[in-house]
């Protein structure tokens, strides 16, 4: 058997955050769904035993994320994803990710407006 490419994923994870340019956004928190790709490296990735200290831990991605948005205003999404690129390749066994977040209530005959950016090493 080859390696296998191991990918992570956090879905439809819903913050609430300041976020938007428009005057009636701003100190308005939103509601705002992220998700999120990545593929790590194989030799982390829980091949090597059933340990949690072979993999990339769920806690750091939503706890990373929860910390960014609750530092900071966010005046675009596009910010906000790359922020979050950021902050998951401070981690050497991400390979890639790919972010997307997506504001749920900005019109009422969509169900969602948003951004998505990747990165690989």
């Amino acid at each position: 058997m080859t390696t296998p490419r191991v990918m992570l994923f956090l879905e439809d994870f819903e913050v609430t955050i300041d976020i938007g340019i428009h005057d009636h956004e701003i100190g308005t928190p939103q509601r705002v769904l992220i998700n999120v790709d990545i593929e790590v490296d194989a030799v982390v990735d829980g091949t090597r035993g059933d340990e949690i200290d072979h993999v990339l831990d769920y806690d750091f991605i939503r706890g990373g994320i929860h910390g960014l948005v609750e530092s900071r205003r966010y005046n675009l999404q596009e910010t906000l994803c790359r922020d979050i690129l950021a902050m998951l390749f401070s981690r050497p066994e991400v390979l890639a990710a790919t972010v997307s977040t997506r504001k749920l209530d900005v019109y009422p005959d969509c169900k969602s407006v948003g951004c998505r950016m990747d990165a690989r090493r």
